[in-house]
């Protein structure tokens, strides 16, 4: 219990600090657990029911991830965001998976390692845009649905790493029938689950919050990924409503996230970790990627090079579903790399986040200049004697 007061209060005085300076908290409520942790002053140490509770905020950030993925309109919007996607992670992950093998990593390392190297933070990112008033720029519809490109990346990982640990057919038959389950289940109930999500008393509250711990205990005793589970049942959900579930799974999520970020970096050990200069190398690396990723779609969906500048600074950081994918499916070792990697990314992200405009107005000042001088040079003229 004293662990948990410790993280919960040093959690407040980062996010307030962090909503005061607008910038990403994760990786500072890492850096808290890895300072406090057995690493740094050994005050806090890992307990299982820190575990439980942080399990159940990375519950709620999955659902409440599944609520984005509304069936009917990512298959109406599929243009917007396939080809973007699709750059993204081909770039990204290809990248990652060869630094990792680069590093020696064995296969399901270097893949939970790519796979952490490409996916974005979607809090940061949306925060970026709305913290920094972004909303209006052109290119932020492409950073929400390179988000919602992320998340469907990411259930086919779980799937794939899941798969990869106990029997892969069974676990894909299981996980089907659990999504079709769900879906079919509030598809039938739509209009009573409607009315119950719309009382004002405490009941959608109880509804929604049992909703989700007995959707993961059911998978559990299923052996199916209970985030898998509560993925599909927050896009079943959508389909009913997507504002009262958000609201009610936010509380939940955003405190009991607080815990496992903070618990995730007490569990790092740098203990035959890689080497300071080489986590160092990786977060310079993964920045670079998605530089490079981020112009080739600002080149192709909005035909400017400074677009791709602008993707790039809302879409740097790596967060909390690289860490959860660690948390899952990482050794010793993958987890301090993932960590050091969220925090180089996500310090960075926050500062090309909130100066973009600055960092565009540059390059378009010394694209301008370039020109001008280009122009203005005389030409050498030969006269005959």
């Amino acid at each position: 219990m004293q662990g948990i007061a410790l993280a919960l209060t040093a959690g407040f005085v980062v996010a307030y600090l962090a909503r005061t300076w607008r910038f990403p908290a994760i990786p500072f409520y890492i850096i808290i657990g890895i300072v406090l942790g057995a690493t740094g002053l050994n005050v806090i140490h890992e307990s299982e029911t820190a575990a439980y509770l942080g399990h159940i905020g990375l519950l709620f950030l999955l659902f409440t991830m599944g609520l984005h993925l509304r069936p009917h309109d990512v298959l109406a919007r599929r243009r917007s965001f396939v080809r973007a996607g699709s750059v993204d992670f081909g770039v990204n992950f290809a990248i990652g998976l060869i630094a990792a093998f680069l590093l020696g990593l064995p296969l399901f390392e270097a893949v939970v390692i790519a796979a952490a190297f490409y996916i974005s933070s979607s809090a940061m990112a949306l925060s970026s845009l709305i913290e920094n008033r972004k909303l209006g720029f052109p290119e932020s519809e492409t950073v929400v649905w390179m988000m919602v490109f992320e998340d469907i990346v990411l259930v086919l990982f779980i799937v794939l790493l899941a798969a990869t640990q106990e029997s892969p057919l069974s676990i894909i038959i299981m996980t089907i029938q659990f999504v079709a389950a769900s879906f079919l289940l509030v598809y039938f109930l739509k209009d009573p689950l409607r009315r119950l999500l719309s009382r004002d008393d405490e009941v959608p509250l109880l509804f929604v919050v049992a909703a989700v711990i007995l959707a993961a205990y059911l998978s559990n005793l299923a052996g199916v990924p209970d985030s898998l589970t509560v993925i599909a049942l927050g896009s079943a959900f959508s389909m009913v409503s997507h504002e009262a579930p958000a609201a009610i799974a936010r509380p939940f999520r955003e405190v009991f996230m607080v815990l496992f970020f903070v618990f995730f970096g007490v569990s790092v050990q740098f203990t035959g970790a890689l080497s300071p200069l080489l986590l160092l190398g990786l977060g310079v690396l993964a920045i670079s990627s998605k530089l490079f990723s981020g112009i080739i779609i600002g080149r192709l969906s909005h035909r400017s090079t400074l677009s791709g500048v602008e993707i790039w600074s809302d879409t740097a950081a790596r967060g909390e579903f690289s860490i959860a994918l660690a948390a899952l499916y990482g050794s010793v070792m993958v987890s301090s790399t993932v960590a050091a990697l969220v925090v180089i990314t996500g310090v960075v992200g926050g500062f090309t986040g909130m100066y973009s405009p600055r960092i565009r107005s540059f390059l378009k000042k010394g694209k301008g200049t370039l020109q001008r001088t280009k122009h203005s040079t005389p030409a050498i003229q030969f006269k005959k004697p």
